[in-house]
């Protein structure tokens, strides 16, 4: 009862494409009664089921009987002459007139605009946990990754002993990921392989039962305790305590490697990746296509939902699930 009766301006796919929206995403605000546009002899008297009212006279002749509240001006941008000829029309009349975004713009909804040289542009992509975010994310970071090395040196120089007593090797290795901004750098991890398993590249990712695998590996993969080394990762800079898990270059999925399989693959490395983050606490996995897209769904929410309060949570949840996790090995 209390919505505007709005309009729209343009029939065509841009229009169209706006009602289709505004019916959507259940706007309240604006009731679209009808479309508008000045080419009548080319637009049929309805259209997605919304009648069309007539031209530009005809609207501005209802807005003086106090028929329309709001307008909305859905004309490709591209057609300038014609877009300010009717805004100049409309111009005198009181009420309140918005310019739609192109149709290119509804591929980006829910962004916000932005004022630049006093001209309004949207913001479609902004660098996520910027500013001061990022200044408590990196005391966050190195507060916490200081007090857990502390803590937990004991069990570090245990798995260490351990490590070196079960099989041949060094009891530290170090692989290539990709992080922030697509940079590479070299991952710590406690060895959990045979030294010649041909394990360095970390291409080939272990599965249940692998060979490969140590006594004591096979132990700290399923307690997660491999992963521990990282903390030094956090601590030179090169990873988070939570964020998408850094992946080796060129892993595959079903013979397919992550960044062909999903669109938004590489928006990942727009953060630096963590030692635990929102879908390893939600059991997502890599093994398949579909498993690795809705694995990247989750690394992309994190990044557009992050706080400290999300970090702690994850962190929290982390440790309660440590030594519960049946998928890993």
């Amino acid at each position: 009862r209390f919505a505007t009766r709005a309009v729209i301006v343009g029939a065509g796919e841009q229009g169209q494409r706006l009602a289709k929206h505004l019916r959507k995403h259940g706007n309240t605000r604006a009731r679209v009664i009808g479309f508008i546009d000045d080419r009548l002899s080319r637009v049929p008297p309805e259209v997605s089921n919304i009648p069309v009212l007539g031209n530009i006279a005809d609207l501005v002749d209802m807005i003086r009987r106090d028929q329309v509240d709001e307008v909305f001006v859905a004309l490709p941008w591209s057609a300038e002459a014609r877009q300010r000829r009717l805004l100049l029309e409309l111009a005198t009349t009181p009420v309140p007139i918005h310019l739609a975004p192109d149709l290119v713009g509804f591929g980006f909804a829910g962004r916000r605009f932005a004022s630049v040289a006093q001209l309004p542009v949207l913001n479609v992509f902004d660098r996520p946990i910027s500013g001061w975010s990022q200044v408590a994310k990196t005391i966050e970071d190195r507060l916490l990754a200081s007090l857990l090395v502390l803590f937990l040196a004991p069990l570090l120089s245990v798995i260490a002993l351990a490590v070196k007593l079960d099989s041949p090797g060094p009891v530290f290795f170090r692989q290539t990921r990709h992080g922030f901004n697509n940079s590479l750098f070299r991952v710590w991890k406690f060895r959990t392989m045979r030294d010649d398993s041909g394990d360095g590249g970390g291409l080939v990712q272990a599965t249940r039962d692998d060979a490969r695998i140590t006594r004591v590996g096979r132990f700290l993969r399923r307690a997660s305790l491999d992963e521990l080394p990282q903390l030094f990762n956090v601590l030179a800079g090169d990873m988070s305590l939570v964020g998408p898990r850094p992946h080796a270059p060129g892993t595959k999925a079903e013979g397919r490697e992550f960044a062909d399989v999903v669109e938004r693959y590489a928006a990942r490395h727009k953060v630096k990746p963590g030692i635990t983050g929102w879908a390893q606490i939600n059991g997502r996995e890599t093994d398949t296509v579909e498993k690795i897209q809705d694995r990247v769904a989750h690394d992309l929410f994190y990044i557009d939902n992050w706080s400290i309060r999300l970090d702690l949570i994850i962190l929290l949840k982390t440790a309660l699930i440590l030594f519960t996790d049946k998928n890993a090995y």
